[in-house]
């Protein structure tokens, strides 16, 4: 990543370089500032050599100190010509530039606190800690001060200023002659980069930049057009396995239904002479009549769902009474003692009823079949669309399933083996709200609330499935869709 930083760097200097005038032209506003943040590392310095030498030589001193213990500790911590005053915590040393506003601070708390105070015109770092016994970090009752002269470090950091200020004009002229140069240097291939990734993001994927030198700017375009060829090889493959993933789902798909026929044919044979059969035979019978039809269910599905993603959806659209066609799903199926219906008449819209007796159909069955009752339907209409919303009592969906519920195959236990349905039913439902221009979404409720939204003013544009996801074929009257719910 070193071409990265390097132009990092480059757009830096040119802003800070730039932003020199005001800093030239604030100087005489900032000079205290800029006195202070040169005096900083010097005071860092002497607080914690003060700091060391105190718990270093603290630890000689017996307890309790008397006045000679105090006075020896007192010298051996003086330096040049540092000033340091040892006394017993609580009393007042007999240097004024010791402020009682430090005093307080030292006795409040247990690690070193200081000041910078000005006395003639000259600065002075004062400090001051409480001297604390290593077993338990406990005070010794000994106070340490420190005052040490900052005269010289504030006749440096004049010096310096005043330099500084000196080559302040022809700093200035070359900080813009460098920023204007590193501008055009770098912010027009910049430029160029930000067209490339947008034209890139945009799908056109055969986006290349021309590569000019040998600079940061330069190995960048290089990359980036790497990056884009191996976007395009990938995307390319992507697209070459979906398309032979959907060309072997339908072949599959196509190629069972034949044997399906004749497998089905020949399990209506056995049910209907099943009570001809030992029990043990009737039972295998009934349970092979079962797994076919389950097997030429999820046959159906696949197939639609080739078609959906082929593109080859197609919508026979009509002008539904959305409430008329909700009840007749719920009559053709038996439910309309079971399922409590909110069905206002004349809500009119253009749609293929087959496919909204299909998504019904999976939300109510779905309902039924995992939540529990009352289950409720409810048609209502705004201005611009209209709702159809199917909610149980059940235990509902958890936080972590209900991004997912819409997924093909999609089952939040894991444990299950295989579902009931062909696990494609929640998937097909929302497909085929989408085919309408609508939507169809989940909500915890008690229970689960799904609400299928449809607009109501425009008609429906038929479009590819986004998910591949497609309607199911109208199950027969008086038993329930194969839906599905994690």
């Amino acid at each position: 990543m070193n071409w990265l930083r390097g132009l990092r760097a480059r757009l830096v200097i040119t802003f800070v370089l730039v932003g020199g005038l005001s800093a030239v032209g604030a100087a005489g506003l900032t000079y205290h500032k800029a006195r202070d943040n040169l005096l900083t590392g010097v005071q860092d310095r002497l607080l914690n050599d003060f700091r060391h030498r105190v718990l270093l030589l603290s630890r000689d001193v017996a307890l309790p100190a008397g006045d000679e213990e105090l006075a020896l500790l007192a010298e051996d911590l003086e330096v040049g010509d540092r000033e340091v005053y040892v006394v017993r915590d609580g009393a007042v040393p007999s240097d004024a530039r010791i402020t009682a506003e430090l005093r307080a601070d030292v006795l409040r708390r247990p690690e070193l606190a200081w000041q910078r105070v000005t006395r003639d015109g000259v600065p002075y770092l004062v400090a001051g800690s409480r001297v604390m016994l290593r077993a338990g970090g406990a005070p010794s009752g000994i106070t340490v001060y420190l005052v040490e002269s900052l005269a010289q470090a504030a006749s440096d950091e004049a010096a310096v200023l005043r330099a500084a200020q000196a080559a302040a004009l022809p700093v200035v002229l070359l900080a813009v002659l460098a920023g204007l140069l590193a501008a055009r240097g770098v912010l027009r291939p910049v430029a160029d980069l930000d067209r490339a990734a947008r034209r890139l993001g945009e799908g056109r994927l055969d986006t290349r930049l021309p590569v000019r030198g040998g600079d940061e700017l330069a190995r960048l375009a290089g990359r980036f057009n790497e990056t884009a060829a191996a976007l395009e090889r990938s995307v390319g493959e992507l697209r070459e396995m979906e398309a032979r993933s959907r060309r072997f789902v339908a072949d599959v798909s196509h190629e069972l239904r034949t044997p399906l026929a004749a497998a089905t044919a020949v399990t209506d044979i056995l049910e209907a002479g099943a009570d001809r059969l030992d029990a043990d035979a009737g039972t295998a019978a009934q349970l092979i009549t079962a797994e076919i039809a389950q097997l030429g269910k999820l046959v159906d599905d696949l197939m639609e769902i080739s078609r959906f993603d082929a593109g080859a959806a197609v919508l026979n659209l009509d002008e539904v009474d959305v409430g008329a066609a909700v009840a007749a799903c719920l009559r053709s199926r038996g439910w309309s003692s079971t399922v409590t219906a909110d069905l206002p008449p004349d809500i009119r819209v253009p749609l293929d009823p087959r496919r909204l007796d299909v998504i019904v159909a999976n939300l109510v069955g779905n309902a039924l079949r995992h939540g529990a009752p009352p289950v409720t339907v409810r048609v209502r209409a705004t201005g611009r669309a209209v709702a159809v919303e199917v909610a149980d009592h059940g235990p509902g969906l958890p936080a972590d399933v209900l991004p997912h519920v819409f997924e093909r195959f999609y089952k939040a236990d894991t444990a299950r083996a295989r579902s009931e349905g062909s696990g494609l039913g929640l998937a097909i439902a929302r497909e085929n709200a989408l085919l309408h221009g609508g939507d169809l979404t989940v909500a915890p409720g008690p229970g689960a609330v799904f609400t299928l939204t449809l607009p109501r003013n425009r008609p429906a544009v038929e479009r590819p499935s986004a998910q591949g996801n497609l309607p199911t074929q109208e199950p027969p009257a008086g038993t329930a869709p194969p839906v599905d719910r994690p």
